[in-house]
Formats: C-alpha cells, structure tokens, sequence
C-alpha cells in the first residue's frame, strides 16, 4: 500500500524545505515559459519565513518525514488568493496537489465564499487540476515582466450555520 501524504499547517522551521520544493517544482514552468525568473524561483528563504510569520494561510504535505508539498492562502475580504501551489516533481500526478488544494480551501475561514489563483496559459497539468476542483478561467491575468498568465475562480456557498 503507498503512503498518504499527511497535510498540516506550516511551521516557521518549514521555510527552508518549502523553498526547495517549491523551487524544484516550479523549474518545468520556467523551461515551458522560458522563464528562469518565476517569482516562486526567484523568492528567497527570508520571504517565505515572512509569510510563514504572517496571516497567509500555509500548508505542508509531508510523506513520513519529507516534505513534498506546500500551498498557500491570503484571505482579503470574502476572497481567498490561492497561490504557490507546489509538489516535489518525483511526487506529482499521485493526488498531493489536488489535497493540498482541497486542504487549503477548507482552511480558510467561513467568510470565504470565492477562490482566485492563478497559472500559465500553457501549463496544462495544472489547468486539469483546477478545473477538475470546480475553478473556472475568467481571463488573462497580464504581467509587467514574464510570461502572462490566466485567471481562475471558484465561488462556493458555504451552508448557513444554525442560528444565523
């Protein structure tokens, strides 16, 4: 039988680990975009221990005592930005993204009625994923620098509490 991944919130001594997933996960969009320059590449250790400092939602999936993965998740208002979504590639296409993707939404508070993220036009695997998790591509999301990217959303109705 093969080992789940266990998913868990991030710790400050996760930042390291993280950084280096998410750097060797994101290396196949840089050669698709030609683009050695992806903000996931170029963000340093001190960025990410901000974050994991900060109000940003941060997951971890670990298999025994590695990491494989990590997801992020900064709530402004009714709307939860996805974003930093990473599997270790020797790790990809066994259901880890998807969890931490399923794990990271419901995470977030109640209030959280709307999903945004967003990925390279091309990046096919990726596009699957989110769509097959009710995301819905609303439309080019232009940068300054590097290649553009698409826009997806997914809005949920969270049940009313009892009471409410």
């Amino acid at each position: 039988m093969t080992e789940q991944a266990i998913i868990a919130p991030a710790e400050a001594r996760d930042a390291g680990e993280i950084l280096t997933v998410q750097r060797a996960a994101y290396l196949a969009e840089a050669q698709r975009y030609a683009d050695p320059f992806l903000p996931p590449l170029t963000e340093t250790l001190d960025e990410v221990r901000a974050v994991l400092a900060g109000p940003t939602i941060v997951l971890v999936a670990r298999l025994g005592t590695r990491l494989v993965g990590s997801v992020r998740a900064r709530i402004d208002g009714g709307t939860a930005h996805v974003a930093r979504l990473s599997v270790a590639p020797d790790q990809q296409g066994r259901g880890i993204g998807g969890r931490l993707l399923t794990a990271v939404e419901a995470a977030c508070p109640g209030q959280v009625g709307r999903f945004t993220l967003f990925t390279g036009p091309d990046s096919d695997e990726n596009l699957r994923l989110y769509r097959r998790h009710g995301y819905v591509l609303v439309g080019p999301h232009p940068m300054e620098q590097g290649p553009d990217l698409v826009d997806l959303v997914k809005t949920v109705v969270r049940p009313a509490r009892s009471g409410d």
